[in-house]
């Protein structure tokens, strides 16, 4: 869908462009903003590197572990159905964790491997559910993603960071005098959207068992 949209809106800028006499603008503002495109990837680059660095110092230190731990009950709370000591509990935590640290790229692995696991344990239950009935849609049956699957979706996508790396980074490649102070209204922000997110998910889930 996306592709759709950005070529609709590239081929608005060129039959704009061409229409107002303007296409030599419209082909210096592609190439300027394709070289910009470069400098913001290698400065990311450089940004991932050095948090998935210190996620990796920590990873091995034993920080990532006991801080797994310590949240634990705060994934029980979240994920009542999810057996202790199964290994998507880890990955959810070793997400929200590196989520909460603004490691976006360092989450992605944990993100899907837990939803491997929640599906694995689906399959397991036998409570794997499928749209229409069961009906092919497209030659394929539609699955229903589980209550637990929505639920860690959802809090990934609103999660409390304390540390906006990316923003941080954004903005310091595009001349902002203190990169920095965009973190308190981010860490207000974010942790609003998980407050709300885990009301909304822990109403959810109380409807359904109703």
């Amino acid at each position: 869908m996306l592709n759709y949209i950005w070529a609709f809106m590239i081929l608005i800028g060129v039959v704009y462009g061409a229409f107002t006499g303007k296409m030599a603008e419209v082909t210096s503002a592609a190439l300027d903003s394709a070289g910009d495109a470069v400098s913001l990837c290698i400065t990311m680059i450089g940004v991932m590197a050095l948090w998935v660095g210190l996620m990796e110092i920590a990873q091995k230190s034993g920080l990532i572990a006991k801080l797994t731990r310590g949240i634990q009950p705060f994934i029980s709370f979240l994920f009542p159905r999810i057996p202790k000591g199964h290994p998507a509990r880890e990955y959810i935590a070793t997400n929200l964790i590196a989520n909460v640290l603004g490691l976006g790229w360092a989450c992605t692995p944990a993100g899907l491997k837990a939803m491997e696991e929640l599906a694995k344990l689906e399959a397991e239950r036998g409570t794997v559910g499928y749209l229409n009935d069961g009906k092919e849609v497209g030659g394929k049956r539609e699955r229903v993603a589980s209550n637990e699957m929505c639920t860690f979706l959802i809090l990934n996508i609103s999660s409390l960071q304390l540390i906006p790396v990316n923003m941080i980074a954004y903005r310091s490649q595009y001349g902002s005098v203190n990169p920095a102070e965009i973190i308190a209204p981010a860490i207000v922000a974010t942790l609003i959207s998980t407050l709300v997110a885990v009301v909304y998910c822990k109403g959810k889930d109380m409807r359904r068992r109703r």
